[in-house]
């Protein structure tokens, strides 16, 4: 038998197989906490992106809720105003009638006592007419400031929970 069979064959005491797997080991652990280590990067570095895409998703679905309340907003605004307008022309259309008609009352009056109750009762008329106008614009301002602040503390209350959320 040659010399490289003799060392094929040869047969390894338990001492020195054990000697050879030591050697061995030490490249096999090392490539494997390697291994480990890459794959645990990975998955480290993959859920934090996740996260940040998620996150900047959130700020931009919030951003547009924002937007899309101040528009809600602006249409109450705008639908109030035109209520505002038409109610106003309404008002000054009535006394400019009623007005015109206590012009030809007055002008009318057979005597100074008769002008003056005539003009009395037609100043407590204009008075009793805009005391009633003003409440009625008063209350249809207080309804439009609910109708256009509600998207709005709508948000600002949604920004609280997640202010709350993240104090958490």
């Amino acid at each position: 038998m040659s010399d490289w069979q003799e060392r094929r064959f040869r047969h390894y005491s338990p001492m020195e197989h054990m000697m050879a797997s030591k050697a061995e080991n030490p490249m096999k652990d090392a490539a494997a906490q390697m291994e480990t280590f890459a794959t645990d990067a990975q998955k480290t570095v993959t859920d934090a992106m996740t996260k940040m895409t998620k996150s900047l998703e959130d700020v931009s679905t919030f951003g547009q809720e924002n937007v899309d309340a101040l528009g809600k907003a602006s249409e109450s605004a705008a639908k109030a105003a035109e209520g505002f307008n038409a109610e106003v022309s309404s008002f000054t259309k009535k006394s400019f009638e009623e007005g015109v008609a206590a012009a030809k009352d007055l002008a009318a009056a057979k005597n100074l006592t008769e002008l003056m109750e005539k003009q009395s009762t037609f100043m407590q008329s204009m008075m009793d007419g805009w005391m009633k106008q003003a409440t009625k614009m008063n209350e249809m301002m207080v309804a439009t400031s609910k109708d256009v602040m509600a998207p709005v503390t709508e948000r600002m209350n949604a920004a609280t929970d997640v202010v709350k959320g993240m104090a958490a």
